[in-house]
């Protein structure tokens, strides 16, 4: 009886996280492609199977989910090209600020790092009250300066610049922590020796810094994809996707198919296609980054 319980220990342990696995992850995803497959409409009891009906329409340019979910999807890219490179760029940056030896430093990352435990709710209140056209603090100041007010939000332009930098100013501090774990993982021999063969400190970041963030850049550039491309609570709550659909991104439009047109079908398929699109555009990073990797 012993061995036998002695046997199930290494199961006893992994039972917990395997349980949540198939609770919040399996089941969701494998009911999600079930769901895709019929006709499942959210206030009706009839649920019909129409095979792949609901992602056939996707790829239809006659059908209004095709015209709205491309836009949508158009807009989320536009978004990751904009954001991704910021945050992965200034995320660096603030880390080798912070990685120097000054007075206060630690007040400095706590600073940087703050934003990043504020709610989504919190952070787009406070930007929204910044960035409102006619009371905003951000107009009051330029009008006080002599300058004519910017539609932050109300022109496409500039909500763009918007949602850019909100997102920044929320999200960075993260990608600033995990560079700074990968800057202080550096051996400081590889700068010594940098330092006898006469490098300046340009040469260092270039040829020790960088080659040695190549893991952690590989992993902050991904996560921050896959975030970005999971943008729902900035535009939803600042621009409500406006002005008309310029700013709506792809959760916003599956949101709406499923939980205002009542089509949990199809909003399933729009979000498996969208979650294949991020897996490819993960394995492409993962393939373009990662081949002169060595860890």
């Amino acid at each position: 009886m012993k061995g036998k319980l002695k046997k199930l220990e290494p199961y006893l342990f992994t039972a917990p996280h395997l349980i949540f696995f198939i609770a919040f992850l399996a089941f969701p995803v494998f009911f999600g492609l079930y769901i895709s497959l019929h006709r499942w409409e959210l206030l009706g009891w009839e649920k019909p199977f129409v095979g792949l009906k609901n992602y056939l329409q996707l790829f239809n340019s006659n059908t209004i989910q095709y015209e709205y979910f491309w836009n949508a999807m158009a807009n989320t890219f536009k978004f990751v090209i904009f954001s991704v490179p910021f945050l992965v760029v200034v995320g660096l940056f603030l880390a080798l600020l912070v990685n120097k030896v000054f007075k206060g430093k630690a007040l400095f990352r706590g600073i940087f790092y703050t934003p990043v435990i504020l709610s989504i709710t919190s952070v787009t209140l406070i930007w929204k009250w910044i960035l409102d056209n006619q009371s905003g603090l951000a107009n009051y100041l330029i009008t006080a300066l002599g300058f004519n007010p910017i539609p932050w939000l109300s022109e496409t332009k500039f909500a763009w610049i918007s949602l850019v930098l909100v997102t920044i100013w929320w999200t960075v501090g993260q990608n600033m922590l995990l560079f700074l774990a990968g800057l202080q993982d550096i051996p400081q021999h590889l700068y010594e020796a940098a330092e006898i063969d006469g490098a300046n400190t340009w040469r260092k970041f270039w040829h020790v810094t960088l080659p040695s963030l190549k893991p952690t850049t590989l992993f902050v550039t991904v996560m921050t994809t896959i975030g970005s491309f999971n943008i729902f609570g900035q535009p939803y709550m600042m621009t409500k996707g406006g002005p008309g659909r310029a700013t709506q991104v792809a959760i916003m439009y599956i949101q709406e198919e499923a939980f205002a047109n009542y089509r949990m079908g199809s909003a399933s398929a729009m979000a498996l296609v969208m979650s294949l699109f991020i897996i490819i555009v993960s394995m492409f990073q993962f393939k373009i980054m990662s081949s002169d990797i060595e860890y």
